[in-house]
């Protein structure tokens, strides 16, 4: 685990402990995805990967040993030489090998980085439908404690012949419905858990506690989307496939061989006998250019060079286009929770009133009672829905932009 990590670890670690389970909210979901993610960790091999392939590059290839040994059937002449040969490249090539490797060791670092954006961007999105739902949740136990003490008031009337039981029968109904209500939001917080649980880096069996509140929030000013890091890899692959073009430039011409050698030859010189000559030379290998010049290679990587170019401009806009959708959804969500919460709700909550005064009162009718009151909750889980759609669409505002980076 790096150092950065640790004091995020630590405090997960006491949260854990503190409550039994582990305590999420949208301040402290990110840090959790960084330090526990199983699929972050493995991306992170990646840089190793590429920092490997860094040192290995623009070395010279190792020296050859060369040695020949010839002698006559009767072992009286022979000749023996040893020499060492090295290739030398007449190009750059050695220097763009390293700096397409430090080009491949970025490109690596930001792909990294863009595994931790979508992980991160995916648990947040999970996170606020958890919280979504378990206020929806305790919206409807509020209605659902409320319609049963509204029937129980029609019931104790309808005994002392104040009311009637079709009412009361019918009263008790609508607070058993919004009760079983609670049933299908208890699934449905499962399944968004269930979701939430991997990307955290938790088992199935580990006790998950979402914590926080869908609040109002101001609509985030436009950016800019150079943090985002797949455009960086994608700017990153441009100036590799412009190091890879010039390195194919550089292979139109083949390594220079060069080799120093020593050797002996023993012969026999009649009628003086045998004599003995030692030899030391140089050694000279260059290969001409004529059949092949590598221009097919330099051909391909210049146009991936342009395609990638062009690749990076169309990303560009493509980031720029989702931000501005997420960022005018947003607002569209924002103006409706206003307009809810402000208008609709207390022009609701004195209809409902209203109407339960007109009832005890004899003036009005059980029905009237309960349709003031589906349509509050209704607009109080319109306004509900609103705040999670605006919080999913900033997610995704956030996160075109990569605006969770620390």
């Amino acid at each position: 685990m790096k150092l950065s990590l640790l004091p995020v670890a630590l405090a997960i670690a006491l949260a854990t402990s503190a409550s039994g389970g582990l305590v999420v909210t949208p301040a402290t979901v990110a840090d959790r995805v960084r330090a526990q993610n199983p699929e972050l960790a493995a991306a992170r091999w990646r840089i190793g990967e590429a920092l490997g392939r860094m040192k290995q590059a623009g070395r010279f290839d190792n020296p050859r040993l060369e040695t020949e040994f010839e002698h006559d059937a009767k072992f009286g002449e022979g000749r023996l030489s040893v020499g060492l040969t090295q290739r030398f490249p007449l190009t750059a090539r050695l220097r763009l090998e390293k700096d397409l490797s430090a080009t491949e060791l970025e490109a690596a670092e930001a792909e990294v980085r863009e595994v931790e954006r979508r992980l991160v961007a995916a648990a947040r999105t999970a996170l606020v439908k958890v919280l979504a739902i378990r206020q929806e949740r305790t919206l409807r136990r509020n209605q659902a404690e409320a319609a049963k003490s509204f029937a129980g008031a029609i019931a104790k009337a309808a005994e002392i012949g104040e009311g009637s039981l079709i009412d009361a029968g019918q009263a008790k109904l609508e607070a058993a419905r919004l009760a079983t209500e609670l049933r299908l939001l208890d699934a449905e917080e499962a399944a968004a858990a269930g979701e939430l649980k991997p990307l955290l880096g938790m088992k199935p069996g580990d006790d998950l506690q979402p914590s926080g509140e869908l609040a109002p929030v101001p609509v985030p000013a436009a950016g800019d989307p150079s943090r985002r890091p797949d455009l960086q890899v994608a700017r990153l692959e441009v100036r590799a496939a412009e190091a890879e073009a010039g390195l194919a430039r550089a292979k139109r011409y083949d390594d220079l061989e060069a080799g120093v050698f020593v050797g002996g030859e023993r012969k026999e010189d009649a009628p003086e006998g045998a004599d003995t000559e030692g030899q030391i030379g140089l050694r000279l290998s260059i290969a001409l250019p004529w059949w092949n010049d590598n221009a097919g290679a330099v051909e391909a990587a210049e146009a991936r060079a342009g395609r990638m170019r062009a690749e990076v401009s169309a990303k560009e806009r493509a980031i720029l286009h989702e931000a501005a959708a997420a960022r005018a959804e947003m607002a569209e969500w924002a103006k409706l929770e206003r307009e809810t919460a402000g208008e609709l709700l207390p022009l609701s909550g004195r209809q409902v009133e209203l109407a339960e005064n007109a009832y005890r009162g004899g003036l009005g009718e059980l029905p009237a009672v309960l349709r003031a009151r589906e349509q509050r909750f209704q607009l109080e889980v319109t306004r509900l829905h609103a705040l999670r759609e605006f919080h999913l669409a900033r997610v995704r505002f956030l996160a075109a932009l990569n605006r969770f980076q620390p």
